[in-house]
């Protein structure tokens, strides 16, 4: 049988967005350790707050304080954390709604294993100990052993707010990140061991001829396997292309000085264009057309860049259905 190939991959996009006057207000009174909710045209209190009305869709503004303790009204034990969740051991993910509130706020709460969680259950906030105006700002929640905590000093009446503070959080970046253990299958195993030989192969789809590449095991278009493999390239050309300005973070094998090209190339003999950096030119210089042709490092597993052969552009019509 032969060696199924694994390897772990990371998708990360870290967002940055600005905040408007009612998350800014919200994430704000988080670092000054109190919870901000808002009320809406019926009344309810909405934490975490929303910017526009749950049931008219209009913009609402008037921020109320709640309290730092509340009630679990739906949980799940998690047994084994995840990397960037909030605590490193077991914890149940539970809905809170705080008091003065009418709708739960989803966070973790730190309990000693699953027995100990229950609806109806009496939690309140634990603050971090360094806070910078972010939804991490509570730690976690922790089961209330003593009277319940009434940060609002209204009893469970939500006390008005004005939402203005010192030096207020006006943007946040926010992390999204996906790992995963990727299996390429056989299709892609005979890609990926054909470019260990310097050769990139597709495969042809038996019924309308189209060759694939990076190939796929079955044509999209018309559902069969495409199992005869067809030797491509090395040569392509550019039919579109985009420079990057963002350098990439904690990318060891992306440590490329901006700006850069990635374009994509449809090698000589494919009917699908991939996707590669350009180098060996000026960014500017790169044009739909371009004849290219791969670069390889001493110990590459793969083209490290694609670069001007020196050929005349590629006429439009030879690779318009290819954009």
């Amino acid at each position: 049988m032969p060696e199924v190939r694994t390897a772990p991959l990371v998708v990360e996009f870290p967002f940055t967005r600005s905040l408007g006057p009612v998350q800014s207000a919200f994430l704000t009174g988080l670092r000054e350790r109190s919870v901000l909710g808002v009320r809406g045209s019926d009344g309810r209190v909405v934490v975490p707050p929303a910017e526009y009305d749950p049931v008219t869709a209009e913009e609402i503004r008037e921020l109320v304080q709640v309290g730092a303790s509340g009630t679990v009204t739906t949980w799940a034990w998690n047994p084994a954390p995840r990397r960037g969740q909030p605590l490193a051991t077991p914890f149940a993910w539970v809905l809170v709604r705080l008091d003065g509130a009418d709708t739960a706020l989803l966070h973790a709460l730190d309990a000693p294993g699953p027995d100990a969680v229950h609806t109806g259950m009496r939690v309140r906030v634990r603050w971090a100990a360094e806070r910078t105006g972010a939804i991490t700002d509570i730690a976690c929640f922790e089961p209330e052993r003593s009277e319940p905590e009434r940060s609002t000093g209204n009893g469970h009446q939500p006390a008005p707010h004005s939402g203005e503070f010192a030096d207020a959080v006006t943007g946040i970046t926010a992390p999204a990140r996906l790992d995963y253990t990727y299996s390429p299958g056989r299709a892609q195993s005979r890609y990926i061991d054909a470019l260990a030989d310097r050769r990139t192969i597709g495969e042809r789809c038996p019924s309308c001829r189209k060759v694939y590449v990076p190939p796929r095991g079955a044509c999209p278009t018309c559902g069969v396997a495409t199992d005869a493999q067809v030797e491509v390239g090395p040569r392509g050309t550019v039919t579109t292309f985009c420079i990057v300005n963002i350098k990439a973070r904690h990318t060891a094998n992306l440590d490329i000085e901006v700006p850069y090209v990635y374009a994509h190339i449809a090698l000589d003999g494919a009917d699908l264009a991939l996707h590669a950096r350009i180098g060996g030119i000026p960014y500017d210089q790169v044009r739909m057309g371009l004849r290219v042709e791969p670069v390889w490092t001493d110990d590459g597993r793969f083209p490290d860049h694609y670069r001007p052969t020196g050929e005349p552009d590629a006429d439009y019509d030879s690779y318009k259905e290819l954009i």
